[in-house]
């Protein structure tokens, strides 16, 4: 993660939000006092915020487990050749 300092952010602020919003790359500001923030798209923010979720709640990752188990044993539900059709052809 890039890092610049308050002054050089306040200085170029549309650039470095343009760099956040656009290439997905958080930057880190940090100030004289050694405090820092870090700056981020809001789509960026959301998706953290789901994968946080996901990864916290139990039962969800307990699905997750299941689901990598029987996929490598290659068991579970395998789509028909029209269901992918009807899947992708949307």
């Amino acid at each position: 993660m890039d890092s610049v300092s308050v002054n050089q952010f306040r200085d170029n602020l549309k650039a470095y939000v343009e760099q956040a919003v656009s290439n997905h790359t958080p930057l880190k500001v940090t100030r004289r006092s050694g405090e820092a923030f870090v700056v981020m798209s809001a789509d960026d923010w959301e998706r953290e915020q789901e994968t946080l979720y996901v990864l916290q709640n139990t039962n969800l990752m307990q699905q997750v487990a299941e689901s990598a188990v029987t996929h490598a044993q290659g068991k579970g539900y395998s789509p028909k050749d029209e269901d992918i059709h009807e899947i992708t052809g949307l």
